[in-house]
């Protein structure tokens, strides 16, 4: 079936935001944001970075993160940096995958991540740092799930124009 579902909990900077709604607009990822977020959907910063795919966005707004797991089921991945497994060596289901990432400047919550361990990915980098980017791992890990799919409905070619 190969869905791709986005997930950000509570996040807090609207050009994060923007960037990811980009990239599931380009790979075809439903896009879910978990409140309160910290910026109003129409900040002009968050339309900028998003450019002009918002009409290409499948995007549903939950009250929390119980809201959101009352009203979804499927296959979780929650990526954080306290995690064990790195995201690259799991197997993504080809059926209603869901990675999910936390606020930007706390994660997700520890007790979600204690009850869903199994689940638990992360991105490698050095000891020394914090974390990238949120745009940045929703993009590895987007692109890490369609990646194992075989790229499902993406065009594989390029298109050279004349300059």
């Amino acid at each position: 079936m190969y869905k791709l579902n986005i997930v950000l909990f509570e996040p807090q900077i609207p050009q994060n935001t923007g960037n990811i709604a980009r990239t599931c607009a380009v790979t075809g990822a439903s896009l879910h944001l978990v409140e309160p977020l910290g910026f109003q959907i129409d900040d002009k910063k968050l339309k900028r970075a998003g450019l002009d795919y918002w009409d290409k966005l499948d995007i549903t707004y939950y009250k929390n993160t119980d809201d959101f797991f009352a009203r979804n089921n499927g296959n979780f991945f929650f990526f954080t940096t306290k995690a064990k497994h790195n995201h690259s060596d799991v197997s993504y289901p080809e059926d209603n995958v869901y990675i999910i990432f936390g606020r930007e400047d706390a994660g997700i919550d520890e007790k979600i991540l204690y009850e869903n361990m199994d689940k638990c990915v992360r991105i490698p980098m050095r000891d020394t740092l914090r974390s990238l980017n949120l745009s940045n791992s929703v993009a590895i890990g987007a692109y890490e799930v369609l990646r194992q799919w075989g790229y499902p409905h993406l065009s594989s070619e390029g298109k050279l124009t004349k300059y």
